[in-house]
């Protein structure tokens, strides 16, 4: 059969459109009963019905005592826009964790992938996804997790590599059209190891293992071009500066694919003219989210402390 776009080892797009994943697809159950490492419960929910955005929800035991209120964080997870889901082996582990360290409310969503839905369809199940998650945060919101414990007065919206682009997005998005009862700012967005790329090429120490302008075309169907403020926020500062949060956090690493963009991210942000607090966090040595397939060494326990300490002090 004809191939329209080969992506090894994760993805292949075929010209009858069908397509094969070959990462991302495992998949592991909630821990309703609480994790017995993190003390940490976990389940399955429907935030939007009507779009049919689901998520993993997941309380820490700190939020054992009722009416305590934590903060929320709304983690978009990565995998190109393409693989993987909130269910995945590495983000339920990962989402876990962040929810004791912190702690917090997580709401890991899940949303639609392309190719089969190109962007902005992530990006539109994302804000669909806040909305329901303040909604949800109300003393009569839907969920009980959320009703009880979830505070949106300190939420923050957080994703690593493509999730990471998704939390930029959503915050410029938040700061355009608002929520009603909310307004147009959150308190804070992490960025973590984030995809975002343009045609002016940044020097890096380590050149990405997929051809990243054809990820992007293939990503949004061709709609989007490679500068677009989607995928290149310095293309468009005037939006930039409105970005809806308060605080940012920007993590990467030395040998991280998109490393260079990371570090235009933190420069570019201040100069554009948001005003806002921010924070740059760069670790050595490492690869692109390592932090995720490494959770139990000293440097992704440090980058989850700075991640954990950001969410606390918004």
């Amino acid at each position: 059969m004809e191939i329209e776009y080969d992506m090894p080892g994760f993805m292949r797009l075929h010209k009858s459109g069908r397509v094969e994943r070959f990462a991302g697809t495992e998949t592991v159950p909630p821990s309703p009963s609480r994790d017995p490492t993190t003390c940490v419960a976990s389940k399955d929910i429907v935030l939007d019905t009507a779009a049919n955005i689901t998520a993993r929800l997941y309380l820490p035991d700190t939020a054992t005592n009722p009416g305590k209120k934590l903060p929320v964080v709304v983690l978009f997870h990565g995998g190109a826009f393409f693989v993987c889901s909130a269910a995945s082996p590495i983000y339920h582990r990962y989402a876990a964790s962040l929810a004791a360290a912190v702690p917090a409310v997580v709401v890991s969503v899940d949303y639609r992938l392309a190719p089969e839905h190109p962007l902005p369809a992530a990006y539109d199940d994302a804000f669909a996804a806040l909305k329901a998650v303040v909604a949800a945060c109300r003393p009569d919101g839907a969920e009980p997790w959320l009703a009880a414990h979830g505070d949106a007065s300190r939420l923050c919206l957080l994703g690593d590599s493509a999730g990471g682009n998704m939390a930029h997005n959503t915050a410029i998005r938040l700061r355009k059209e608002g929520i009603d009862g909310f307004g147009d700012k959150v308190s804070g967005v992490a960025l973590m190891h984030a995809y975002f790329w343009g045609t002016e090429p940044l020097a890096s120490p380590v050149d990405a293992p997929f051809d990243m302008d054809r990820v992007w075309d293939v990503a949004c169907g061709g709609r989007f071009g490679r500068d677009h403020p989607y995928i290149n926020p310095a293309s468009s500062p005037e939006e930039w500066r409105q970005l809806g949060c308060g605080r940012v956090l920007v993590t990467t690493a030395e040998r991280c694919w998109f490393v260079e963009r990371a570090r235009a991210y933190a420069e570019g942000i201040k100069a554009c003219g948001w005003q806002g607090e921010l924070r740059f966090h760069e670790t050595k040595g490492e690869t692109h989210t390592y932090f995720l397939f490494k959770p139990g060494c000293d440097n992704a326990a440090k980058e989850l402390d700075v991640v954990a300490d950001f969410i606390r002090r918004c």
